[in-house]
């Protein structure tokens, strides 16, 4: 490395201005000369005398000058650094491979190491890697954040170039240095963490419980004895809620207002809000336990704010069922409890409010497109036939937006394929985006996640969105609906569907062979009416029956073939009992059209093995593999599959996940039931 140190600056002319000056009588010297030679001879003389005393001083002066000015920078930088050595913010200097080189007094007592300490940074902080320290790329700054026994710090490294710093002391010339060193500097900032945190507890967060099943809880009370019902779940729900500090407001009969702190939540959430469990032990001779549901909204930026969160919890909350307790924030919604079963309503007073405002949904548009879920069912075919009678029945066109007939529902389609009225039933995708306008309203059957709708686009396209679902309502929901009915009790969308049909138009006539389609859908998503059945279930069976709908036909359509039902039953063989309650196997149908479907009737036949309580089974199929999960009432498989990025109901529900083989897919399951196991989730 080449080294030069040259006096610049102003005190290098300071020192050679003498010179300077014998220059410039050199010049007067030659004018002189021009206009009188003695004279100019003469100054010549006294120029040359003067050159010799100014060079010898010159050369005389200025070893003693450069020793004093060595002697000024040393003792200055000795001042420099006591200065530094005894700042009070730790400061450390690193060279260019992230290797301590200098520290002072502070940043010792930080890293409990004595003076002269030598090791790399990441001896001491493993986070600062080398790869984090300013480099020649251009990265001249960097921050972090980290923490250190128990304190908390902000990082801050800073490049210095070591030419930089010769060139700075407008004394010495820099040129020639090479290198740079890294300047490190740590800010303790626990004190200012510990008191935003304070204050972050103390915001308040603002939370709404409602009653699930007040009505039905009530009916099965003697009149007597209702007060004195009511009575108890106040006093417990205002019991709970007091002793972490919080105020309760009961807004209706079966609605309460709660304003707590933001800790508490984070108490709650620990003990896994024990008052959903709570609740259910208030038994005064009641047929029904009563069941509650709680939202809670936080971290808004008002309190107004907090408040929509918690109205949009609590909304959630019902929509997945009840019996749960939801979480909002502007990042994140967390779910807690939904154990147990939805409460089937004896009342279809709701059914018959949504069909007529269906009907005057319809009745203002000139078009109505119907639409499922991606890789329909039964019943997703079978809910959009039934409101394309409905549309046909109010006298406007629809069609059905299907992309794909696939296997599953190819007996089904085949029903309409003989019949002149259906041939325009069926459009694609694009066909239907081009198709849709400001006055056509759109019907989502069997979803409430755009992402997985047959055509996410189409929803852009449609002003006017109707969702109609079973399943429970995850974060991802359509937004913007004019009409939403959801509702995770009922077995099937078809289910929903006939229980409109009746209210939608005065003896409403359906076809033969859209009975049978609408009741092949019941009849699969309750696995013959094993699953998910309810006195509702069979009074829409029972209407679809007197419609026209034929069992034996609708069996006939989904009878498997032998390779189908061989693959079933391959799958069921191998399954793999695991924590003595789960059923978990592999279907291998690869040469199947719809190994999928085998794959969850496999699930369903798992649970007829007797101390299992849920089964899942995995299918690999273009690139994806499939799980689907069933169970009949001891586990909600819905929390399963909604925590590996999937959903559905709390007895049937499914995921898929890309990039992992069968192998990693099996051992991120079993992670997943072992995690929510221990923590007592499911």
């Amino acid at each position: 490395m080449k080294k030069r140190i040259k006096l610049k600056g102003r005190i290098r002319t300071f020192i050679q201005f003498g010179i300077y000056l014998g220059v410039l009588l050199c010049v007067v010297d030659v004018a002189v000369c021009v206009i009188d030679l003695r004279a100019g001879a003469f100054l010549t003389g006294y120029i040359l005398f003067y050159f010799a005393i100014t060079l010898s001083l010159y050369f005389y002066n200025k070893p003693v000058i450069m020793n004093e000015l060595i002697s000024f920078a040393t003792e200055y930088g000795q001042v420099q650094r006591r200065l530094l050595r005894e700042l009070d913010l730790p400061y450390a200097l690193l060279d260019d491979n992230g290797k301590l080189i200098w520290t002072n007094a502070a940043f010792e007592n930080i890293i409990h190491q004595p003076k002269g300490y030598k090791k790399s940074i990441t001896s001491l902080f493993p986070t600062i890697t080398r790869d984090r320290l300013p480099d020649d790329s251009g990265v001249d700054e960097a921050q972090y954040e980290m923490e250190y026994e128990g304190n908390e710090y902000v990082v801050k490294l800073r490049k210095i170039s070591l030419k930089d710093m010769m060139e700075d002391s407008d004394m010495i010339d820099g040129e020639g240095y090479q290198g740079y060193l890294t300047a490190m500097y740590l800010y303790d900032e626990t004190a200012l963490h510990i008191a935003l945190r304070e204050v972050d507890d103390q915001s308040l967060a603002v939370g709404m419980i409602y009653l699930d099943n007040y009505d039905e809880a009530l009916d099965g009370v003697e009149e007597v004895r209702r007060s004195l019902l009511i009575a108890l779940i106040d006093r417990k729900v205002n019991k709970y809620i007091s002793a972490f500090d919080g105020i309760c407001k009961k807004l209706d009969k079966d609605k309460y207002l709660v304003i707590m702190r933001k800790r508490v939540v984070a108490q709650l959430q620990e003990s896994r809000f024990e008052l959903l469990e709570d609740v259910k032990t208030v038994n005064i001779g009641n047929e029904m336990a009563v069941t509650i549901s709680i939202g809670v909204g936080l971290d808004g930026l008002t309190y107004a704010q907090n408040y929509e969160f918690s109205r949009n919890a609590i909304d959630l909350a019902l929509g997945r069922g009840g019996d749960q307790a939801v979480i909002k924030t502007p990042e994140s919604i967390t779910y807690y409890g939904g154990k147990s079963q939805q409460v089937e309503k004896n009342t279809r007073v709701k059914a018959r409010v949504k069909a007529q405002a269906l009907r005057e949904i319809i009745t203002s548009k000139d078009q109505v497109l119907v639409m499922g879920h991606r890789m329909p069912d039964a019943d997703s075919f079978g809910a959009a036939v039934g409101i394309y009678r409905i549309a046909l029945t109010l006298g406007r066109k629809a069609h059905i937006v299907l992309n794909e007939v696939i296997p599953a529902i190819q007996p089904t389609v085949e029903l309409f394929g003989s019949s002149q009225e259906y041939s325009d039933m069926i459009i694609g995708n694009q066909q239907a985006i081009e198709t849709a306008g400001s006055n056509t309203v759109l019907v989502v059957v069997d979803v409430n996640k755009p992402s997985i709708t047959e055509c996410p686009s189409l929803l852009k396209f449609c002003k006017s969105v109707v969702v109609l679902d079973h399943h429970r309502q995850g974060s991802e929901t359509i937004e913007n609906a004019t009409l939403s009915y959801v509702e995770p009790y009922a077995s099937s969308t078809c289910e929903m569907v006939s229980e409109i049909l009746q209210y939608i138009y005065d003896n409403i006539r359906i076809r033969p062979e859209e009975a049978d389609c609408m009741y092949s859908g019941i009849m699969i998503d309750t696995n013959n009416f094993m699953i998910k059945t309810g006195v509702r279930t069979f009074e829409a069976a029972a209407f679809l029956r007197r419609s026209g709908a034929d069992v034996t036909r609708v069996r006939k359509l989904f009878r498997e073939d032998a390779q189908g039902y061989k693959a079933k039953a391959d799958a069921v063989s191998q399954a793999e009992i695991y924590k003595q309650f789960f059923a978990i196997s592999v279907c291998t149908a690869d040469d199947l059209p719809s190994p999928t479907i085998i794959g969850a009737q496999a699930a369903n036949e798992l649970l007829n093995i007797r101390g299992i309580k849920a089964s899942f089974v995995l299918t690999d199929y273009q690139g994806q593999i499939y799980i689907s999960a069933r169970s009949i009432d001891e586990v909600n498989v819905q929390l399963i599959m909604e925590r590996m990025g999937g959903g559905g109901h709390l007895n049937t529900a499914a995921c898929q996940m890309e990039g992992v083989g069968i192998i990693e897919a099996i051992g991120a399951l079993k992670r997943t039931v072992d995690s929510m196991l221990e923590n007592g989730e499911i």
